[in-house]
């Protein structure tokens, strides 16, 4: 059984998110996916603030689930993500991975959408790791990446390097498009995940994108 003071971090945690987000000025960079059910890929580092994007998203009926691992800190990430109306799938890649990959296929299936952390749960930091490309293989379901960067914000000393937006100040999310790994060997994907991933994970100017999807 949890403890009083774990559900009340778990609280502390969703109300800080909330009150970030709401202070910050926020861009969408990107054009919403199409109406089949994908994979969403995005950095550890960015977790803090990455389930505001799933609603922005208009998914519809499909629900998301994120893949976190079992550790303890994984726990703390499952509650909090319930709160925002997000799933979870426990286990990684890594550890218990013939679970997980049951349960990722018969999420997809059933036409739902599937989140990973493709270099987690303990990193190498910016790595992409096998599970996330055979799952997409797999199942042949396209790839959506989402990254956020902000103008001002703490920086965790974590091996993912955890940002953590400043109240008032400015937040531009990247949508990339969707794209296949159909037909490619394990290294090409992931050389071309990383090279996508690069694309929409740089240091922004912060002045106004004529591409932003919306405000």
């Amino acid at each position: 059984m949890k403890s009083f003071k774990f559900y009340l971090a778990i609280r502390a945690i969703f109300l800080l998110q909330w009150l970030i987000f709401l202070t910050c000025k926020k861009e969408f960079i990107g054009q919403r996916p199409g109406d089949k059910n994908y994979i969403f890929l995005f950095w550890h580092g960015r977790l803090a603030l990455m389930p505001f994007i799933f609603k922005r998203l208009k998914l519809g009926k499909k629900r998301v689930f994120v893949m976190i691992s079992e550790h303890k800190d994984g726990e703390l990430i499952a509650k909090n993500i319930e709160l925002f109306g997000i799933d979870s799938v426990r286990g990684s890649t890594y550890k218990g991975a013939s679970s997980v990959l049951r349960a990722s296929f018969k999420i997809l299936d059933e036409k739902n959408c599937l989140a990973i952390t493709p270099d987690g749960p303990r990193g190498p930091y910016h790595s992409i790791s096998d599970g996330c490309v055979s799952i997409a293989q797999k199942k042949d379901v396209d790839i959506v990446l989402l990254n956020y960067e902000a103008s001002r914000y703490w920086q965790f000393k974590s091996w993912d390097k955890m940002i953590l937006p400043k109240p008032f100040s400015k937040i531009r999310y990247r949508i990339q498009e969707p794209f296949s790994l159909k037909n490619l060997d394990k290294d090409e994907a992931k050389r071309i995940i990383k090279e996508k991933f690069d694309m929409i994970t740089k240091k922004d100017s912060f002045n106004k994108d004529k591409n932003a999807l919306f405000s």
